[in-house]
């Protein structure tokens, strides 16, 4: 009896023990089918970024698009610590013989924590090197393709271009500011992997989310001027011995920008190597400074527009004046007595931009609150000078000080109409100077043209011009008064090969222990633009810089950037 017992005990035990396997099975096959799957999955399967490919970047050739930055392929070597412990003697030995120029991590530091399934080993891996490491079939070892960026025109335009830095993003430049349209947007990829974790299988079918590739950008630069635009800067920097010099030239037809030169600059492919990283910048959008007397042309634009004066307004020219306790003087000297504003604006008189906004207030012998008024609605409302002008680079502001605040006292307007006490950009100026040479229409400066696409170039839509700056009429006779002075220093007709060339000086002191330097330390500036013809609309227009800490710049420095250009760009144009 106590057999059978025992018997039927363990009877009911083993059926006890089947059901709790059988009910395990259910759960696990059934209930959890769904988990277990996904473990499963997860184990034999590895997930891999997909990198998108960064869009490319080009210069103009007339109209043709021309590669000015563009990818190379190359591989990222990674390395899965956890399945590749057992065999690091051999990786170190591979890789490290292989790669040694390209790694970007130790191997101590790698191996430290093989708990980690995935580590950056090598970076910019060359082809021919990646298939000799695939080759090897080391286990847990991988590569991925990438690309870096090369540079086929050299160091031209690095200013503009900017760089990509080792972890792949846009600095400085186009490369900066345009980064999320060219960078594009890295997909996902799973694939089987077999027992060293080396993915088996490649293609569509594995793709969860495909990369989407970043845009190719087109820009206005003309890689032909930008090329001429740069040897002027450098050659008339090394002559005179000053560090900095920069030029833009603009179309002033539809703002397109199509060079901006500066000097010192960099290579682009080897950004590293520079001493002071002030270089990445484009100076023309992101540096302030006293314009100068190029801003007489905007003081005269505003009192003819006004009906207040003309050419040939006559005014009683003295050497220097007191305006609030403030001196102010003729930098040309001895023309005293009863001249021209004609004559003011060829030899850049003081007296006679401070003439021209005491014309704007109505009373010839006084500055007042309604002068002060309209210049700055001409400088800031219309010209939008001191203001960013949206060109959708990294850019500075400026300062131009609305009437009716502590600062902006009769002194400071008198100084404004000679481009001194405020601040401004090259590029605010050279698009304020385009509006009143081009018949009235500010043009928002841009460099970007548009996009090239499956071969072919999609222009952008610029926006609007905004016209009636100053009327036809006005535009016109500042045209006639900048070609006047630009023949005060040149035989215009046969130095500018028959073409009307009209332009401005500018010789800017700089403020030092609250007063502005009498000599020794001054930015020099030089605007013209140029034309086929006196009845011809300007094609052109050149704004060109040149200064350096302690070092006097003079206006014949910043213009003979502006002579080697602007014969150039004649020539390039077949006017002659």
């Amino acid at each position: 009896m106590q057999r059978g017992l025992r018997t039927n005990f363990l009877k009911v035990i083993v059926a006890g023990i089947f059901v709790y396997i059988i009910c395990n099975l259910f759960f696990i096959q059934i209930i959890e089918h769904d988990k277990y799957v996904a473990l499963a999955a997860e184990y034999q399967t590895k997930t891999t970024e997909i990198i998108a490919k960064r869009g490319e970047i080009y210069f103009r050739d007339g109209e043709e698009p021309v590669l000015a930055a563009m990818n190379v392929k190359v591989w990222t070597v990674i390395l899965d610590p956890q399945t590749s412990a057992g065999n690091r003697t051999e990786i170190e030995q591979t890789i490290g013989g292989l790669a040694k120029d390209y790694l970007v991590a130790k191997w101590d530091n790698i191996f430290s924590n093989t708990e980690l399934r995935y580590y950056v080993v090598a970076r910019n891996v060359p082809y021919e090197i990646a298939q000799q490491i695939k080759d090897a079939k080391l286990p847990g070892v991988w590569m991925q393709a990438n690309t870096k960026r090369a540079y086929p025109e050299g160091t031209l335009g690095a200013n503009i271009l900017g760089f990509v830095n080792s972890d792949g993003i846009g600095q400085y430049g186009t490369e900066g500011s345009y980064n999320d349209v060219l960078a594009g947007k890295n997909g996902t990829m799973f694939t089987v992997k077999d027992v060293n974790d080396i993915p088996l299988t490649i293609g569509d079918k594995n793709v969860k989310e495909p990369a989407t590739d970043g845009s190719n950008i087109v820009l206005t630069i003309d890689r032909n001027i930008q090329n001429q635009a740069e040897k002027a800067v450098r050659q008339v920097a090394k002559e005179t011995g000053i560090a900095n010099a920069n030029a833009i030239v603009m179309d002033p037809r539809n703002g397109e920008i199509l060079a901006i030169a500066q000097t010192p600059s960099y290579d682009p492919a080897n950004y590293g190597y520079v001493k002071d990283a002030s270089v990445y910048q484009i100076d023309a959008f992101s540096s302030t400074y006293d314009p100068a007397s190029v801003c007489k042309t905007f003081a005269f634009a505003a009192a003819i527009n006004e009906g207040k004066m003309t050419p040939e307004t006559k005014f009683n020219n003295v050497d220097e004046v007191v305006i609030d306790g403030w001196t102010i003087g003729n930098a040309y000297r001895g023309m005293t007595g009863n001249i021209t504003m004609q004559t003011a604006f060829d030899w850049s008189l003081n007296m006679g931009s401070i003439h021209a906004l005491k014309l704007l207030g109505g009373d010839p012998d006084r500055i007042t609150e309604k002068g002060k008024e309209i210049l700055f609605d001409y400088y800031y409302n219309r010209f939008h000078l001191g203001q960013y002008t949206g060109i959708g680079f990294s850019e500075a502001d400026g300062t131009v000080w609305a009437p009716g605040t502590t600062e902006a006292t009769d002194a400071r307007y008198a100084n404004m109409t000679f481009g001194q006490s405020l601040s401004l950009t090259t590029i605010q100026v050279i698009s304020a100077f385009s509006a009143i040479v081009n018949g009235g229409t500010y043009y928002r400066p841009t460099l970007y043209a548009g996009e090239y696409k499956d071969g072919k170039f999609i222009q952008a839509e610029y926006p609007e011009g905004e016209p009636g700056k100053v009327t036809a009429e006005t535009s016109k006779t500042m045209r006639e008064m900048l070609y006047s002075a630009r023949v005060i220093y040149v035989n215009a007709p046969e130095f500018d090969q028959g073409a009307y060339v009209g332009a401005k000086t500018g010789t800017a002191q700089v403020v030092t222990n609250g007063a502005y330097s009498i000599e020794g330390d001054t930015r020099a500036t030089y605007v013209g633009f140029g034309a086929k013809s006196k009845d011809d609309m300007p094609e052109y227009v050149i704004m060109t810089r040149i200064w350096e800490d302690g070092k006097t710049a003079t206006s014949y420095d910043s213009k003979k950037i502006f002579d080697l250009i602007s014969k150039w760009m004649i020539r390039y144009k077949k006017w002659k």
